[in-house]
């Protein structure tokens, strides 16, 4: 898709990688439909990109209220116009031994990483398919393949936006509308792994690592080329995963490898 003056709407603008990604498609001349909870951070981030020129506006909601999920496109539309491409960027982790999350917290993890896209794709997608061309993305993590210790829900919910990706490419794969997902491993730069880092918590560089810059352009590259699976860790690992599925004990050791920075984690939230 050439996302010239095509409207992406962007969730988790806010965030590092959100705001990565909006300067991307600013770049590649999209009007971007900016969401987000944080008002003031939106909107200097939409002051910016119009000083590249194109056509930006926060929309300000909070996937966690999905009551509010169609007022948030509809708003969106109002600024900018039907929607073109949705991009489910916003995330939300709380490392924690899985017997000391509330019932409150779980239910969040599931509302914000999964339901809510799934309603934000059910909305825009038939306006899609009556005009022709659209592209949704979905950003996972690397923990969908391989899902760590004291990361249970995320792990979980990430996972079902892999096969909600799959599912719908399948369901559509004649119409004009794509559908991607795009897996990061740790991102450095900005985010939840960067605060780890300042904290003091790394994970093992056997793991791999990417940075925000580099996963915006995966994202946004997504669009542009239709792909279906973007995995990114900064390292080949995709035949890694591939032994996953193939040897249980593999993933098993892999996933123990990777435990101990969410373990930490955990620990420092008093969360074990």
């Amino acid at each position: 898709m050439d996302l010239k003056e095509r409207t992406v709407l962007l969730t988790g603008a806010s965030g590092g990688i959100g705001k990565r990604v909006a300067r991307r498609l600013a770049a590649s001349g999209a009007r971007v439909a900016l969401a987000g909870r944080q008002t003031e951070v939106l909107g200097q981030l939409a002051e910016e990109l119009r000083g590249s020129g194109v056509k930006a506006e926060p929309v300000i909601g909070d996937l966690a209220d999905l009551d509010s999920l169609d007022d948030l496109v509809d708003r969106a539309e109002r600024a900018l116009g039907p929607i073109d491409v949705l991009i489910n960027n916003a995330g939300v982790e709380l490392a924690a031994s899985f017997p000391k999350y509330q019932r409150t917290e779980l239910e969040w993890i599931v509302t914000v990483n999964l339901t809510a896209p799934m309603l934000l794709t059910r909305r825009v997608l038939p306006g899609m398919l009556e005009r022709g061309r659209g592209h949704v993305v979905f950003v996972s993590t690397g923990a969908a393949k391989v899902a760590p210790a004291y990361q249970a829900p995320y792990a979980a919910t990430k996972s079902g936006l892999v096969s909600l990706a799959q599912s719908l490419r399948a369901e559509y794969h004649r119409s004009p509308v794509g559908f991607s997902v795009v897996l990061p491993g740790f991102v450095k730069g900005d985010g939840m792994y960067q605060a780890w880092i300042d904290q003091g918590v790394t994970a093992s560089r056997m793991l791999g690592s990417t940075t925000v810059d580099r996963i915006a352009g995966k994202i946004v590259g997504a669009v542009q080329h239709d792909r279906p699976e973007v995995l990114d860790m900064g390292m080949p690992v995709r035949s890694m995963f591939a032994t996953t599925q193939l040897s249980p004990g593999f993933g098993d050791s892999m996933a123990r490898r990777m435990s101990p920075v969410f373990r930490k984690q955990a620990e420092m939230r008093d969360r074990l």
